[in-house]
């Protein structure tokens, strides 16, 4: 399983995972949920307590991930492939242009 805390400016908005039968979900965090009702992700996805789930990334997500030549580069220098959707969203948004970033979140489990 993997997942991202996702940030809107410098605001935890929630968290994305990744399950390991491969669904996606998104879950706002109950503190964004009660400081920022109306600043939502996108429009797509409006600021609720309920987990948004599906089957593929979610097209807000795909959105931030970098295309052609930078996708390359990121693909390469990673070594990710570029089907790995989740894995580059953890590896390129960071810092992204724009309000949303997204950081991995590191499981440590002992191992």
């Amino acid at each position: 399983m993997r997942k991202g805390y996702v940030y809107y400016k410098d605001h935890l908005a929630g968290i994305l995972t990744e399950t390991q039968e491969g669904e996606f979900i998104f879950q706002y965090d109950n503190q964004y949920i009660k400081d920022y009702p109306d600043k939502f992700l996108t429009f797509t996805m409006p600021v609720t307590d309920k987990p948004y789930i599906e089957n593929r990334l979610f097209p807000f997500f795909e959105g931030l991930i970098p295309e052609g030549w930078l996708l390359d580069i990121a693909s390469n220098n990673w070594k990710i492939n570029k089907t790995d959707r989740m894995g580059l969203l953890l590896a390129c948004c960071q810092n992204c242009i724009g309000a949303v970033s997204v950081e991995p979140i590191l499981e440590t489990n002992g191992k």
